[in-house]
């Protein structure tokens, strides 16, 4: 059974592993990629509903993780693959599911509770199966009702790094502040002569600038922005010391905040491989990969302590802020996902776009 906090409930059946669980209901429109986006640490504490109806064909295997871990709370899809058909497959979806622990749902209706989500907004979710399925429902949703929300959540020490490791060895060292990193990003600045030290959450100035780095990167991550005062001084410090700063998703709404600028909970955010992104300055669009459910509040143009900035990109569903960018600073980000590793990569020409103000 799945239970949402406004007393809708959808019936299904149980997959993966047996139990409850608990989260931030979200959908994501991607057609593929399912293995990053489980393995995403930004998605933790959501349950992810799959809108493309039938998931787990190509199986699950270990170079396509984005971290060591599954880190969704509960998944949910229509018509899970009975068997895995892919030549790179080392466990069936399923299999990995149940080692890890996390409950999923099938047999779902996914596109009733998708157009659900898109109409009420974000809400609390709970997946029940096996003994737990036999509470009443007046029990389940008291349970759902009593986990926490998202407004307000500070998740990104739950997910960071505990101590400080370096990806690649190139000429160019960039300090990069995981608040919930993916593999893909350091691989992608190992592209460009990059050396990546990824630096936990938790960090202090000395710790990151200390060593004289020739850039600061802010990753993706989940939780409240508004809640990450730590991040948002390491920023404002990067700033104020001149070096290059690249920030994606979290870490754009981070760079936001850092200027003065506001971040809000969207009604029902953008999560997928295939939203589109126009660059302002050119009119050129981007099919870009998203996992955000907060997003930045800004006119085209603004002022801030740092000198003016300006919207760089905005999404063509709704006008989103998509990314920012100081004019007399080399300072930008994102909110979208250029590292995307299931694709798509229209974006990737982002880093080169930060490593040639790195060489600047």
């Amino acid at each position: 059974m799945v239970v949402l906090d406004d007393g809708r409930f959808f019936e299904g059946a149980s997959w993966g592993a047996v139990g409850e669980a608990f989260g931030e209901a979200v959908f994501s429109t991607g057609m593929t990629g399912y293995q990053e986006t489980l393995t995403d640490p930004s998605y933790h504490r959501q349950i992810v509903v799959m809108t493309a109806p039938h998931i787990g064909n190509t199986g699950m295997n270990s170079t396509d993780e984005e971290s060591d871990r599954i880190w969704v709370s509960g998944f949910i899809v229509r018509d899970p693959a009975r068997t895995t058909a892919n030549h790179r497959s080392e466990e069936s979806l399923d299999d990995s599911l149940i080692r890890q622990g996390v409950v999923g749902a099938r047999d779902i209706d996914t596109r009733a509770l998708t157009r659900h989500l898109r109409d009420h907004g974000p809400m609390r979710m709970g997946i029940f199966s096996g003994g737990a399925s036999e509470l009443t429902k007046e029990e389940m949703l008291k349970r759902v009702r009593q986990t926490p929300e998202m407004l307000g959540a500070s998740l990104a020490s739950e997910v960071s790094t505990l101590k400080p490791y370096q990806v690649g060895s190139g000429s160019f060292r960039v300090a990069a502040l995981d608040l919930g990193i993916k593999r893909n990003t350091p691989r992608e600045f190992a592209n460009f002569d990059i050396t990546t030290t990824i630096y936990p959450a938790v960090s202090s100035i000395p710790e990151i600038f200390g060593d004289q780095p020739d850039a600061f990167f802010v990753s993706n991550g989940p939780g409240d922005p508004a809640t990450a005062y730590h991040a948002i001084a390491l920023v404002q410090e990067s700033l104020r010391r001149g070096i290059p700063f690249f920030g994606i998703c979290f870490g754009h709404q981070i760079f936001a905040r850092a200027m003065g600028l506001e971040t809000y909970k969207l009604r029902f955010g953008h999560r997928g491989l295939n939203q589109p992104v126009q660059e302002i300055s050119t009119g050129r669009i981007s099919i870009t990969s998203h996992n955000h459910g907060f997003a930045v509040k800004s006119e085209d143009v603004f002022e801030t302590p740092f000198g003016k900035g300006r919207v760089t990109h905005r999404s063509l569903n709704d006008g989103v802020v998509e990314g920012i960018a100081l004019d007399d600073a080399p300072a930008f980000s994102v909110q979208y996902h250029p590292e995307a590793a299931a694709g798509p990569h229209d974006a990737l020409e982002l880093f080169q776009k930060f490593f040639e103000m790195i060489r600047k």
